[in-house]
């Protein structure tokens, strides 16, 4: 089970972001955001920040309702979403290693390309390809 915490921890771990002031968490990469609180807005209420929920970007419609479709119990969606490359995640229902590949993943849709080839040479030196080896 993840929470806000590994979010903010996963986040940090990638190049280049920054943490945007706010009630729960926003982070953001090349001023475009990847990953941040949920703002639950129900009518007749104030707006209530959910750091249970984070919002992920998902870069296009096929991704979101694949998500959405394939795991209905950790992603959803709300009529505010509608047409956004957009998805909420339920953090109590997702590992930490698989809220890592989202959140890197989301980073990756967000970041400029040099940042994300950085981020591809520094994971190929932690993780050489022993197939090359003699």
């Amino acid at each position: 089970m993840a929470d806000a915490d590994d979010i903010r921890h996963l986040a940090l771990a990638l190049p280049h972001v920054v943490e945007i002031d706010s009630e729960g968490f926003d982070f953001r990469v090349a001023d475009k955001g990847f990953v941040w609180s949920y703002p639950e807005r129900r009518p007749g209420t104030s707006r209530r920040i959910r750091t249970d929920i984070a919002v992920l970007y998902v870069g296009d419609e096929a991704e979101k309702q694949a998500l959405l479709l394939g795991e209905p119990e950790v992603f959803f969606t709300t009529p505010a979403y509608d047409g956004l490359p957009l998805v909420m995640l339920r953090l109590t229902q997702v590992s930490v290693d698989r809220l890592k590949e989202l959140v890197t993943d989301a980073w990756r849709m967000r970041a400029p390309d040099s940042l994300v080839g950085d981020l591809d040479e520094d994971i190929d030196s932690l993780n050489p390809d022993l197939s090359r080896a003699d």
